[in-house]
């Protein structure tokens, strides 16, 4: 049974907002996106009245789940503050509510102190780069199946809301089913516990996303669901150093993050920029890969450093963090991601699988050092 806005639209009228009235008169709720039995909308608040909207998006939520033929949701609750608004002011002669809790030690409570860890969840690293079309998914992808021949159990959170790559790279087309407390169940694929937002919606829906939206996305992605018992859960992030890393950064405390760069200078310059940010937020750096590195033609055996080398290994030298090594620009580690069958799969014995897994050894050894693991 094929599900409809307008049956969407029809449950959601049956819950009731702060306003008095119901969410679809509100003027709060986006656009409802239904492919495929998965559902996707979000409500938009000021930030004064985001707490008391929590109940209406767990109430909507409930109500999509509940028309037939859902298969999924994601309800994104947004809050921003209007522009020039002020903080509400005191009543005469009553005092606001924060003045019967004692103020935080040290001035403003930290963004930090939210952090929680991920139940079941032993360590949680971020795979970033600074800029797009460096080739961060494929490598998120087969670091975390280097962690797994390892003999860790190990997760896959694509994050990359902008452009979710995940689905395409593991050949995953199937929906995340729920389990009986109503969370996501993450899809077994190569040994890997995978979860995308690509799974909820079309791969050509256009991902437009506001800052709260992705904010509250990335936590439904982190919190609904059940990861199970893994040792490390590798997040694959969008490029850049904006809502998504900060969120990640304040909601779970990373035990470290890998800078993905190409040579060129570029490309540096944005990895930097990265590398800075996790630093500043206080998240260990594990290292810095340099992909795309090389490329060796496969009719004469000429090397050719087409974007330059060397560059991410001096970058690395220079900040003081390590280095995890080169990947080289190849055809089959490029096919084997277009065909879902990343290389350290498809070709274990293979000069590509073997670099992939000497870096994950390198990461794991970090991790052990610093016992997250």
């Amino acid at each position: 049974m094929s599900v409809t806005q307008q049956q969407i639209r029809d449950s959601l009228a049956k819950v009731a907002t702060p306003r008095g009235v119901p969410l679809t008169q509100a003027g709060a709720l986006s656009e409802v996106a239904v492919t495929d039995g998965k559902v996707y909308f979000s409500i938009n608040v000021d930030a004064a009245e985001a707490r008391a909207w929590e109940s209406v998006r767990a109430a909507a939520e409930a109500a999509v789940r509940a028309v037939p033929g859902v298969a999924s949701v994601l309800v994104a609750l947004t809050a921003e503050r209007k522009p020039g608004a002020a903080q509400p002011q005191q009543r005469a002669g009553v005092a606001p509510a924060s003045a019967h809790r004692p103020a935080p030690t040290g001035g403003a409570q930290s963004p930090m102190s939210k952090q929680a860890e991920v139940p079941g969840v032993r360590a949680v690293i971020a795979v970033a780069s600074g800029k797009g079309g460096v080739g961060k998914s494929t490598t998120a992808l087969n670091l975390a199946l280097g962690l797994r021949d390892q003999g860790l159990r190990v997760g896959l959170l694509d994050a990359d809301i902008y452009g979710p790559s995940v689905p395409r790279l593991t050949g995953i087309q199937q929906k995340p089913e729920l389990d009986d407390s109503r969370k996501m169940i993450p899809i077994k694929r190569f040994g890997l516990a995978v979860m995308s937002i690509g799974f909820l919606v079309d791969e050509e829906a256009p991902m437009i996303w506001r800052g709260p939206m992705v904010m509250s996305a990335i936590t439904q992605m982190l919190r609904d669901v059940d990861w199970g018992q893994l040792d490390v859960l590798v997040v694959d992030m969008p490029p850049g150093t904006g809502d998504a890393q900060l969120t990640l950064a304040q909601n779970v405390p990373l035990k470290g993050a890998v800078i993905v760069s190409t040579p060129q200078d570029l490309a540096l310059i944005d990895a930097r920029r990265g590398l800075a940010m996790f630093t500043k937020v206080g998240v260990p750096v594990l290292g810095i890969i340099e992909n795309m590195s090389y490329f060796n033609c496969p009719h004469c055996g000429t090397r050719s450093d087409i974007f330059g080398h060397g560059g991410a290994l001096h970058e690395a030298e220079r900040l003081g963090v390590p280095f995890l090594g080169e990947v080289p620009l190849h055809m089959e580690i490029r096919a084997s991601s277009d065909a879902g069958t990343p290389v350290v799969e498809s070709e274990p014995n293979g000069p590509h699988a073997a670099i992939y897994r000497t870096i994950a050894g390198k990461v794991r050894d970090r991790l052990q050092a610093a016992a997250a693991i």
